[in-house]
């Protein structure tokens, strides 16, 4: 066989394939991370002790200068602290990297596109000519002046330099650092950030902390503005959200001239909630898809870090909330079941049934808790997904889908330069000047992007 899905040596050893008494521990752990009533009493808590200490509402804000994303937080935290009755506190971090940002390079080039293309959407601005990262005598210069802003002037302060930041802008730079051309101290500053971020455990920039919770740049900040505004804490409540959701529309839409293809995982909390509402996007609108399931990270070797895991659990429950699918409790299928699931694949597609199965396959994991290790939870998924048991026992564990599995990750990771799931590519259409380009997204936070541009591209719009 030419190319195989997993490495001969995963470094992520025994968690690949763990004993059905740890998938078992794991369930209980995550589903009470991802259970809402826990999430509302730690809230409670919170407010509780907040109103005890005679404290404001106060947000620690996480900015990285050479971050897309947080140039997109910065102006979205402008706003923030205008409208509602909040104190910001700003801290300046770098990269964390390890395990919890692999594959750093490829973060880099897929943060600078993927800001771009959705700034317009949530009336913000990312400079079109911006290069992949700034260059690291700007990011001083930034650094710098940020250092010595106030923390009522940092948002504001912020948005100015990240613009001049992604747009080569030294001047503005030097003129806000204090014509300062080497700029002191600039690690230990940034050391500083990443060891605050770190003690309340999490690892990337553009994130906002309140209450014990976290969200993520201008994507998850109306789940906190929504809880400010149930605190009473937004000051005109018939202002719109910052930065609403875009739906995910494509009604009226006809893209049959177009294709989608859709790298989902099995063992993808992610994926899992917007798994059939990609398929009832496809079926809508009748793009042709193009189905490429790839292994789930762990498998494939790159790592996921316990805390990165709880984080990922319990903010997939909170998009599964906003898109109204059930989520948890869950078993990670991860390993054998992930295995034995691709290996009915071509069955399953012999029968059309392909999307059927690694839908039934999701929703038992994930949302019904069924572990997919066992024979009776393997049955339950290919007899919901239309199939015959007995028929597919005599496909269950065949290797003929690992080559195909492999070219599907090969294609998304060096040709999309993507790594993550679920992925998506579109391709196809034609507007006034000339064929589209593809776009290539990941995250289920991105299904409206790819909506919006099913839309553009099917209307023939420049």
């Amino acid at each position: 066989m030419a190319f195989k899905p997993e490495p001969d040596v995963n470094p992520n050893g025994g968690i690949v394939d763990p004993p059905a008494i740890v998938r078992y521990i794991l369930k209980q752990v995550m589903s009470r991370i991802a259970d809402p009533k826990a999430r509302a009493r730690k809230r409670a808590k919170a407010e509780t002790a907040r109103i005890k200490a005679g404290e404001p509402h106060r947000i620690e804000y996480f900015h990285q200068p050479d971050d897309p994303y947080s140039h997109l937080a910065a102006q979205a935290a402008v706003q923030l602290a205008t409208r509602y009755d909040v104190e910001l506190v700003p801290h300046l971090m770098g990269p964390t990297g390890g395990a919890s940002q692999p594959e750093a390079e490829k973060l880099a080039h897929w943060a600078r596109r993927d800001a771009a293309s959705i700034a317009p959407h949530y009336g913000l601005e990312f400079p079109a000519d911006a290069p992949v990262t700034p260059e690291a005598h700007h990011i001083d210069l930034a650094v710098s002046a940020l250092e010595a802003a106030e923390p009522s002037e940092f948002p504001v302060l912020a948005a100015q330099l990240g613009t001049a930041l992604w747009s080569g802008d030294e001047s503005t730079l030097a003129t806000h650092a204090g014509e300062l051309r080497q700029p002191p101290l600039t690690s230990s500053i940034l050391e500083r950030g990443n060891a605050r971020i770190a003690e309340l455990g999490h690892y990337s920039g553009a994130m906002f902390h309140y209450g014990g919770e976290w969200f993520w740049g201008a994507d998850r900040l109306f789940y906190l503005e929504q809880w400010l505004r149930d605190l009473g804490a937004c000051k005109d409540l018939s202002l719109p959200f910052i930065c609403p959701r875009p739906p995910i529309d494509v009604s009226g839409v006809d893209a049959s001239a177009l294709t989608l293809d859709f790298y989902p995982s099995l063992n993808s909390p992610y994926t899992s909630i917007i798994y059939d509402p990609t398929i009832a996007m496809v079926k809508e609108c009748g793009i042709q898809l193009q189905h490429k399931p790839v292994l789930p990270m762990l498998m494939r070797g790159l790592p996921v870090p316990r805390k990165k895991g709880a984080y990922i659990v319990f903010d997939t429950k909170r998009e599964a909330e906003h898109l109204g699918v059930p989520f948890a409790p869950l078993v990670f299928p991860v390993g054998e079941p992930t295995r034995n699931i691709y290996s009915l694949f071509a069955f399953a597609r012999a029968h059309d049934r392909e999307t059927d199965l690694l839908s039934a396959a999701l929703r038992l994991a994930f949302a019904e808790g069924v572990g997919l290790h066992r024979k009776k939870g393997l049955r339950m998924a290919v007899e919901q997904a239309g199939l015959d048991w007995e028929e597919a026992q005599k496909h269950l564990g065949n290797s003929g889908w690992q080559e195909p599995t492999a070219l599907n990750q090969q294609e998304m990771t060096e040709g999309l330069g993507l790594w993550g799931v679920p992925s998506y590519r579109l391709r196809g259409g034609e507007g006034p000047d000339g064929p589209y380009e593809d776009l290539c997204v990941w995250g289920q936070d991105r299904l409206w992007l790819i909506a919006a541009e099913i839309r553009r591209r099917a209307r023939g719009m420049p």
